[in-house]
């Protein structure tokens, strides 16, 4: 999802455009993680990024997306652009130190 949203609209109040807005990520998202994964991949991962316009996009957690459209609604803007990229994630092992594994069944 590239694109650019536009949160003025002559009958709908900027709070229910926000929520519509919300709304369309959800549903991108919820699509995309549905899609069958390529082998080899254990989840999707997305790279997001976020900006007043799409040059000044800068890389953003997925998690903060809805804190930052939050907070055009805040700052007063009228557009802003987001960009959401579905790519194959691969879990990775991170081993316990023997110190943290507590062995005792007391």
């Amino acid at each position: 999802m590239k694109k650019t949203f536009e949160l003025t609209h002559p009958k709908v109040k900027l709070e229910r455009r926000v929520d519509a807005v919300k709304n369309e990520v959800k549903k991108y998202l919820k699509r995309e993680r549905n899609k069958t994964l390529p082998a080899g991949a254990d989840y999707w991962d997305f790279d997001c990024q976020f900006g007043n316009t799409k040059e000044e996009a800068e890389p953003v957690q997925l998690s903060d997306i809805n804190k930052r459209i939050d907070q055009t609604q805040v700052d007063g803007l009228t557009s802003f652009y987001i960009e959401i990229i579905a790519k194959e994630g691969i879990r990775t092992f991170t081993p316990r130190d023997e110190a943290d594994i507590d062995l005792d069944d007391e």
